[in-house]
This record gives structure tokens, sequence and C-alpha cells, in this order.
């Protein structure tokens, strides 16, 4: 098992950046709350499922008041800021570059809420690692247009606030119980604030296709079955500013996969940066000296 353990934040790293590739398959043929509330109430159905399968225990009321809101933050806010501003046109490699902003934000924020102390090792390895995600995305910060607007900029920003403060609050007051149970009431804060965004701004049109139905099955399964879950373990097990600097990595395999699967430009400047964001990322998380081993906590 603690082999196992090992494999999930690179886990994590590349099914997180799977993310930005469902999404550039699904944005055309609906509209980013809609969609999202499509993905949650799914997820949340699934959830709820895999809940009753395996007898999980309940949450009490506070742990699932406290899991909903962590939901509205890590996905209403975060994704529905996201996938808005994207489908108002700011270009990705932009909103790619505030989302980056989140391992510093949380860092901070950790050391405020919880108490966390950040030494400077990590600090320079939270510095360098944003360097590095701004090496990688330096080719598609040119890509200025009529998206870049005061709406789309401030959404990404609260986006992103609204990232870091809800794994914070994860980590603060909904750690402690059955991560099935807690991901099920994370998704029903996140449906709770798009479907009031879609009812309130959008005119809940899809047009269901093969890429639509393809992005929604991946990103319901893939991201936010699997990824959520592995966040909510690391959250769990580890340090927040840790944690958020696996971030960092995201822009880089989001890039290769971008390479790979659509033919974007990949060039040495690009790679350089992933070397530099993945130092950063060494620094931030490196321990000082031999660890004391704990036994971990089984899923109440």
């Amino acid at each position: 098992m603690h082999g196992l353990k090992r494999l999930v934040p690179a886990t994590f790293v590349v099914l997180w950046a799977t993310g930005f590739i469902g999404a550039r398959y699904a944005m055309p043929w609906a509209e980013p709350f809609t969609f999202l509330a499509l993905r949650f109430g799914i997820a949340a159905v699934l959830f709820a499922a895999l809940m009753t399968a395996l007898a999980s225990k309940r949450l009490t009321s506070a742990e699932a008041f406290h899991a909903a809101i962590a939901g509205v933050l890590m996905h209403g806010v975060y994704l529905g800021g996201v996938f808005w501003a994207i489908h108002r046109g700011l270009p990705a490699g932009i909103s790619a570059l505030i989302v980056g902003l989140q391992p510093l934000i949380t860092a901070v924020i950790a050391g405020k809420l919880l108490g966390e102390k950040i030494l400077p090792r990590h600090w320079l390895g939270l510095a360098v690692g944003f360097v590095g995600v701004v090496i990688v995305l330096w080719p598609k910060l040119g890509a200025l247009g009529s998206g870049v607007t005061a709406a789309t900029l401030t959404a990404s920003i609260v986006s992103v606030i609204g990232m870091s403060l809800g794994t914070v609050w994860q980590k603060r007051f909904a750690s402690g119980g059955n991560l099935w149970a807690a991901t099920f009431w994370q998704y029903v804060g996140g449906l709770a604030t798009v479907a009031l965004g879609s009812a309130l701004l959008e005119t809940r049109q899809v047009t269901f296709n093969g890429e639509l139905v393809f992005a929604l099955a991946w990103l319901v399964l893939v991201l936010s079955i699997g990824a959520i879950f592995l966040l909510m373990l690391m959250i769990r097990e580890g340090a927040m500013a840790k944690v958020a600097s696996l971030f960092y990595l995201v822009p880089a395999v989001t890039a290769v996969m971008a390479w790979l699967l659509f033919g974007e430009d990949l060039n040495l400047v690009q790679i350089f940066g992933m070397a530099v964001a993945t130092l950063g990322v060494g620094l931030a998380t490196a321990q000082k000296g031999p660890q004391p081993v704990t036994r971990a906590r089984a899923s109440r």
C-alpha cells in the first residue's frame, strides 16, 4: 500500500491535466454552467451509488455542511470561473497562468488558517515552480484578444482564490469523515452553485453529439471521480502547500497532451520550463531528514 501511495501524486497530475483536454471537446456544444451542472449531477449520483454499494459511513450534518462548502469553492467557483472565462474568449494560456498562482495563494492561506510552517526552501520551490509555469505558457501568452476583459480576468482570479480556499477548507473542516461521502457532498455544493449560474445567466441549450458525450463521460469518470478522489486523499494525508505545488506540473503535462492529440507546438523553451517547474515542485515537497512512519488512517 505504501508503494501505491507513492504513485498517487503523479497519477493525480496526469488525470487532472486531461480535464483541459476534455473541456476543449465540450465547450463548443454547451454553455459552461449548464455543462458543469450535468457533470456534477452525474458525479453526485455515481458517488451516492458507490456509498450505498460500499455501505459507507454517513457524515454528520456538520461534516456534510463543511464538505458542501468546500465543493462550492473547489468545484462551483473554481471550475465555474475557469469555464466561464474561457467560454467568453479568455485565451487558455492566460487562464492557465492565473490558475498557476494557486500553489502560492494556497501556501499563504494554509499558513494563516492551518498554521502550517513553510520553510524557506519550500517558498523557493513555489517561486521556481511558478517561473517554470510562465516559461511553459510563454508561447501562448501572446494570444491576447477581445476575450481579455475585466470580467474574464476577474472570473479567473476569483476561481483560483476559490480553489485555494476550498482545498484549505476541506483540510481544516472536512477531512476527517468518509472520503466517498465527503466527495458526494462536495458535488452537491458544486452542483447548487453552477445550477444557479445556469438558471440566471444561460439558455441551458445543449447539443448532444459524440464529442460532448465523450467529454462528459471522461470528465465525470476520470476527473470528477478519479482525480478528485486522489486530491481528497492527498489533502487528508499531506501538507496543503506541498499538495498544491503539484498543480505546477499540470500545464506541462497538458502541453504534452495537446502536442500529441492536437499537434500543438512544443518547443525547447517549453521543455525547459517543464524541467524548471519539476524542480520547483521537488523543492516545495522536499522533506529534511528521515520522516517518522505514521499509520494511515482508514477511511471511515
